[in-house]
């Protein structure tokens, strides 16, 4: 068959990527953009090779073979395959494994049944030599492809290069294209600027019982005790230090013995992880009742519709969290009918009703959102999960409104 297929070692072209541009191989030192990078593919290999794309196959590895963002984004473009081996931690550090020979596989197989006539490979393993030599057997062009090397490297095997039939070198102004280093300076492009959505929550006011349990709070280190200008009697006014949302560590120190007991009660707790700052739960109330009987989105789901759920999930949903929180929220309203809920929803941002809220990271857990270490969803990428909430249900409130008057 006159035309190419790509297979492309991920590994291997975003950690080079990421020595060449951030100085070491993490690929979260690195922002891409994937469809310029497969177009940029595509492009490339048909030049190269003089013929036509059949296919871009997208080897990586993934925790439990679980498609990342990344991946699901990948999946939907067009001429893409994207082949999953498993992701596993060692000494603090990531692994994958079986990537290589699902490579070999599927390369020996392409060329075995003579699906097309020149095959690009972007890695660097030595291991595909095997698989290389079988595909020249059968009467396949090899181009190998190699990310060009961060000075004083040489990141692909000898003996690849020396069996290739073509080889070319991406080299930085090629990659740049569709990768970017996340530092400033040089060749890196500027961090990503926070949703303004984010920050909203990140500095929306705490609940009366929040602020209650952090007026009663002992001083810590870096606030003022001093007599402030204004103040009655000269009494000392207290301005806490900014502090972020406590995490589960900082929970348990202060139940931990020998804590200080003015800090904060024994029984504090996050009502939620949306919650910026401490909340004295009593008993067992967490909830107004017409805010606790708000129906699930299983509950307004028929058959039919969790159908085209999962369609569009697989299909059309890439997987970024404040994307996640908008098609939540979107289905939610759309099912939920009585629009007396959105005035109670309203009264309670930034927070979410809990067992919505619960709902809502379950479903984003589907996606590959989780921190792997201890199988919870990233608190940066919860605020943006429930951002995206938030976003499309002010967006579809708006529209409620003006819908009369047009």
């Amino acid at each position: 068959m006159d035309r190419c297929i790509v297979l492309v070692d991920a590994g291997y072209l975003l950690g080079a990527a990421a020595s060449l541009l951030a100085g070491e191989p993490s690929r979260s030192r690195i922002t891409v953009d994937h469809a310029a990078l497969v177009q940029g593919l595509r492009e490339q290999a048909e030049s190269d090779t003089e013929r036509p794309l059949l296919r871009i196959y997208w080897f990586d590895g993934a925790p439990d073979r679980v498609p990342q963002p990344e991946h699901r984004r990948l999946r939907v473009m067009p001429r893409v395959t994207v082949r999953l081996g498993a992701l596993t931690r060692s000494d603090g550090r990531w692994a994958q494994k079986g990537v290589d020979a699902a490579m070999h596989a599927e390369l020996t197989e392409l060329a075995r049944n003579r699906a097309c006539s020149d095959v690009v490979l972007v890695t660097g393993d030595g291991d595909l030599l095997p698989g290389m030599m079988a595909a020249k057997e059968h009467g396949v062009a090899v181009h190998l492809w190699a990310v060009q090397a961060a000075d004083g490297d040489y990141n692909q095997s000898e003996d690849l290069v020396a069996e290739a039939d073509e080889r070319r070198v991406l080299d930085r102004t090629w990659i740049t294209k569709a990768v970017r280093a996340k530092e400033l300076g040089g060749v890196c492009a500027p961090p990503p600027v926070p949703r303004p959505e984010i920050a909203a929550i990140l500095s929306a006011p705490l609940p009366d019982t929040g602020l209650a349990a952090a007026a009663d709070r002992a001083p810590e280190e870096g606030e003022h005790t001093g007599a402030a200008p204004g103040s009655e009697n000269g009494a000392p006014e207290r301005i806490p230090a900014s502090k972020g949302v406590p995490t589960p560590k900082d929970l348990a120190a202060l139940r931990a013995p020998g804590a200080h007991p003015d800090r904060h009660p024994a029984s504090a707790t996050l009502r939620w992880s949306s919650d910026k700052g401490w909340v004295d739960r009593p008993g067992t109330v967490t909830e107004p009742p017409e805010v606790s009987s708000m129906p699930t989105l299983a509950q307004l789901t028929t058959a039919e519709q969790r159908w085209a759920d999962r369609e569009e999930d697989i299909t059309t949903v890439g997987g970024d969290p404040y994307e996640v929180g908008q098609v939540f929220a979107r289905r939610w309203m759309e099912r939920l009918g009585d629009q007396g809920h959105f005035q109670k929803l309203s009264g309670m941002y930034p927070r979410i009703p809990h067992r919505i809220d619960g709902e809502l990271l379950r479903y984003a857990a589907r996606f590959g959102l989780l921190a792997h270490k201890d199988d919870q969803i990233d608190e940066h990428d919860r605020y943006a999960i429930r951002a995206g909430f938030w976003r499309e249900i002010d967006v579809r409130t708006a529209a409620e409104h003006a819908s009369p008057a047009d």
